[in-house]
């Protein structure tokens, strides 16, 4: 089912109205930190890495599209339902959480980590024309080297919004005391521009906001570049993430 694309602008201003009223919180996990940018290259595919480099990340606005699914899959493409996958260029997204404090950094075992995205037409699961699915969500528990892996897709475009794919980061319910990190990932725009060439990306025509043009993105998406290499026929990366907790 394809949502209406009518409604994409106010998707947009949803998104950076909730930005602008949460950034003066922003600050709760810790946003200082150097980022690293993207790349992509034709190596084989991207594993995680052993150790993390504790690099802290800037939180931003979790939008107007978290439903709180409590899907526990890796595997994010298909509606569970109608088991009907998701089409796109196949995406093997993988995290690695440290926990950073003072001078040591350790990883940062059984926590949750979800994700969520549109699909390639632009369209969100469980919201509007869509509701009741929920295909591209879904969370994993972060094993004890602080990793999590899924399988989803390169995510679409809609108006207003730079590509990104939306995750949070919070301990299990009833484990101690809460906690909860929530950002985005970005794609560098040359790679979008390869794969937004292909089917079926390429049927919606060009896409209207880069990350230069995006408001939510100039507020730390440097630091918030997810790095890709090529994987068979499509892309793998992991993001490198800690928290000060």
């Amino acid at each position: 089912m394809k949502k209406s694309h009518d409604e994409e602008p106010d998707q947009a201003r949803r998104e950076v109205v909730l930005f602008l009223g949460s950034f003066a919180a922003a600050g709760l996990f810790g946003c200082s930190g150097s980022g690293r940018a993207a790349s992509e290259s034709a190596g084989g595919p991207s594993s995680p890495p052993s150790t993390s480099s504790c690099v802290v990340r800037p939180q931003q606005t979790e939008g107007p599209f978290f439903v709180d699914e409590r899907l526990n899959r890796s595997d994010i493409r298909a509606d569970p339902t109608l088991g009907l996958a998701r089409a796109g260029v196949p995406l093997r997204l993988g995290f690695l959480v440290s926990r950073s404090a003072g001078s040591t950094c350790m990883p940062l075992a059984g926590v949750l980590v979800d994700v969520w995205h549109c699909d390639a037409t632009g369209a969100y699961s469980d919201l509007g024309s869509n509701s009741g699915t929920k295909f591209l969500r879904g969370y994993q528990a972060t094993d004890a080297a602080g990793a999590a892996q899924f399988t989803t897709i390169y995510p679409g475009w809609y108006n207003g919004r730079a590509v990104h794919i939306h995750f949070k980061i919070r301990n299990s319910p009833g484990a101690g005391p809460g906690f909860e990190f929530t950002s985005q990932l970005y794609f560098d725009d040359a790679l979008t521009d390869l794969v937004y060439a292909q089917p079926p990306y390429n049927s919606r025509g060009r896409r209207d906001t880069t990350n230069q043009r995006d408001g939510i993105f100039a507020a730390g998406g440097s630091q918030l570049l997810l790095p890709l290499t090529a994987d068979g026929p499509g892309y793998a990366g992991t993001f490198d993430i800690a928290l000060q907790i």
